[in-house]
């Protein structure tokens, strides 16, 4: 399914078309017809092909994708065929590259990093926040499903993050008192705190909370967390912070039953390769 919309897409081949041509000039003039064609330049995860796709055909030409979002692919496999006036092609390879290059290596890095968690622990849940690079959000979210990971937690709404802040500013005789009003303002709704601490953990558990994130903790901290509330909170324990696919297995047999990280979001660009072929 399209993350990104017509408005969205034109903007970048507004910012992105090859230098002196318009996407109204790409399609109205040049006749000479070539096929663009994109390809895998290194294994991974792919994500952003139905966007491409989409590009070429806004410009006019005949598009096929070979692979979906979420396909792995290996080095060399062909990702999308484009065809048509050579103005409209100029007009598109580079967004579209861009495009995929970007998302696929979101969607790579996730990937990596659900295989390295649930080699440890098949049973662990991999998450990226919604929080994602400005601008960048839909199709940061996108790539992070087609990797693996999940974006909403639960199948009840999103729910009401109470930040560790609160903790540190207002105390936790304030912070009891946001979780009441909470439960009777929307009872259907999941109460998540975010904590950096043990101690705070045990009171955010003690206040009720659905969920406790526990923001930038080492593995062994928690480890520690999970074992001191083993003794009859049965909320969900997530993991949160920037956590490197090294420490994957470390943090998936932590006692965490959800890990969520942003690190995808700052992965290397995926290896996109172009080359153009006259019919």
């Amino acid at each position: 399914m399209l993350m990104l919309d017509d408005v969205a897409l034109h903007c970048l081949l507004k910012r992105d078309r090859h230098p002196g041509v318009t996407v109204a000039e790409a399609t109205s003039h040049d006749s000479r017809g070539m096929t663009v064609t994109l390809r895998a330049g290194a294994a991974g995860t792919v994500c952003g092909l139905e966007e491409a796709e989409r590009i070429f055909t806004l410009l006019g030409c005949a598009v096929d994708i070979a692979a979906a979002s979420g396909a792995r692919v290996e080095t060399d496999d062909l990702l999308v065929a484009a065809r048509g006036p050579l103005a409209s092609l100029t007009s598109g390879w580079q967004p579209a590259q861009s495009l995929i290059e970007w998302a696929s290596g979101v969607a790579t890095a996730t990937a990596d990093f659900v295989a390295a968690a649930r080699a440890a622990n098949p049973g662990i849940v991999v998450a990226c926040p919604r929080k994602a690079i400005p601008g960048a959000r839909p199709l940061a979210l996108k790539a992070a499903v087609s990797g693996g990971a999940v974006v909403q937690l639960g199948a009840s709404p999103t729910p009401t993050l109470i930040l560790a802040e609160h903790f540190a500013f207002e105390g936790a005789a304030s912070v009891r008192d946001r979780v009441a009003q909470m439960r009777q303002t929307d009872p259907g709704r999941a109460v998540a705190v975010e904590v950096e601490t043990l101690a705070h953990a045990l009171a955010a558990a003690d206040l009720g909370a659905d969920m406790i994130q526990l923001r930038k903790m080492r593995p062994e901290e928690v480890a520690a967390t999970a074992r001191s509330l083993d003794r009859g909170w049965t909320g969900q324990l997530i993991a949160v912070g920037a956590i490197p696919i090294s420490l994957a297995a470390a943090y998936a047999t932590s006692g965490a039953d959800v890990l969520m990280t942003s690190m995808p979001y700052h992965a290397p660009l995926a290896d996109i390769r172009v080359a153009f072929e006259r019919d």
